[in-house]
C-alpha cells in the first residue's frame, strides 16, 4: 500500500520543486523591489557580495535588451519543448525529473518577469577585486544549477554506457 501511495506522489514531486523555486523567485524579487530599489546596494561579504536592484531588459548579462518579444517567445517555447520532449531528454537521467523540474521552476520565474514588468529583477552581486560578475536571481541559480547537474548527468550516463559496452 505505502509502495502505491509513493508512486502516485512521484509525479507530484517536480511541479512541487517547480511551484518552489518559482515563489521563493517571485518572492525574492518582491523584496529586492522593496527594499532594494530604494536603498541601492547592501554589502553582505564586503569585498565579495552584496545585494542590489537591477532591472534587466535582456537575457544574461543583458543581451537582446530590448527585445523582450523574442525573449518571451524564446522561453515559452523552450518550456513547451521541455514538457513535450521531458522523457527524451530527461527521463533515462538520474534524477531527470528534477533537473527538469528546477530549470522549469527558472524559466518560468523569469518568464513571470518578463510578461509582467518587461524586464527580469536581478539582485545577488558578486564581485572579486575588479572583477565583477553581473547581478542575477534565484531563477537564474536554477536554470544554471539545472544545466550543471543536466551535463553532469548526461556524461556519467554516456561513461556508464560506455563500461557496459567494454564488458
Amino acid at each position: 500500500m505505502a509502495d502505491s501511495a509513493e508512486a502516485a506522489a512521484a509525479p507530484r514531486v517536480p511541479w512541487l520543486l517547480t511551484a518552489a523555486i518559482v515563489l521563493a523567485d517571485q518572492a525574492a524579487k518582491h523584496l529586492a523591489a522593496a527594499h532594494l530599489k530604494p536603498s541601492g546596494y547592501i554589502p553582505v561579504i564586503p569585498g565579495l557580495f552584496g545585494l542590489c536592484y537591477v532591472e534587466n531588459p535582456g537575457a544574461a548579462w543583458g543581451m537582446l535588451a530590448g527585445r523582450q518579444v523574442f525573449l518571451i517567445a524564446f522561453s515559452a517555447a523552450v518550456f513547451a519543448v521541455f514538457l513535450w520532449k521531458w522523457r527524451q531528454m530527461f527521463g533515462g537521467l538520474r534524477g531527470g525529473h528534477l533537473i527538469l523540474a528546477a530549470l522549469s521552476g527558472g524559466i518560468l520565474g523569469n518568464l513571470i518577469d518578463r510578461i509582467r514588468l518587461g524586464y527580469v529583477i536581478d539582485f545577488l552581486d558578486f564581485h572579486w577585486r575588479r572583477s565583477h560578475f553581473p547581478a542575477f536571481n534565484v531563477a537564474d541559480s536554477a536554470i544554471c544549477c539545472s544545466v550543471i547537474a543536466l551535463i553532469i548527468m548526461q556524461w556519467i550516463g554516456e561513461r556508464d554506457a560506455g563500461k557496459k559496452q567494454t564488458d
